[in-house]
């Protein structure tokens, strides 16, 4: 296996296109491992965080969405955006968590990180797996309009390999867990 410098590229030149309020669009040209010059397109974005939030039924508190860019409802973990860049994420996702479910856990777990696009994103997703959850009340964000559903964790699973759910975020937390579950974890 080759060493990691073999496939490293550097930055000669960065310049921002667009600075929106989430992304932050960039063009960077760049100096392949070979010195020969190329370019890149990428956006910025601040993290975000997720949590499966696992009842003690075994159930999955999913919340359902419009997702504009998609132009239709999704069907998704409750999820969002870090508020800022050194955002503790455990304190993001106990949040999040409690605003579009209400929910609080007992216990929460870190299941590890997703790149949800590395070839056009900087996002990196924390994800979490909370349990021995209390109810609570919601408190949304302005703009958002969602609800909340309680769906077996098998038959998520089972509606992800159908293609029934798209979202990459639910899709390997919600895998994820349901491994460590069958593992005994």
């Amino acid at each position: 296996m080759k060493d990691e410098t073999f496939f490293k590229e550097s930055t000669h030149q960065s310049s921002l296109i667009f600075d929106g309020k989430v992304l932050h669009l960039y063009k960077d040209d760049i100096i392949l491992p070979n010195g020969a010059m190329s370019m890149r397109e990428y956006c910025k974005h601040g993290g975000a965080v997720c949590v499966v939030p696992l009842t003690r039924d075994g159930e999955v508190v999913c919340v359902r969405q419009y997702r504009y860019a998609l132009q239709r409802v999704t069907l998704e973990i409750p999820a969002g955006k870090l508020d800022s860049p050194d955002e503790d994420h455990l304190e993001a996702a106990l949040r999040e968590l409690r605003e579009e479910t209400g929910y609080t856990p007992g216990r929460i777990t870190p299941i590890g990180d997703l790149a949800t696009s590395p070839a056009l994103l900087t996002e990196i997703i924390y994800m979490y797996l909370a349990e021995d959850l209390s109810e609570g009340e919601t408190d949304p964000d302005d703009d958002e309009f969602i609800e909340f559903v309680k769906i077996p964790l098998e038959d998520m699973v089972d509606m992800i390999i159908r293609g029934d759910i798209q979202d990459a975020k639910t899709q390997a937390a919600v895998l994820k867990v349901w491994a460590m579950k069958k593992k005994g974890q």
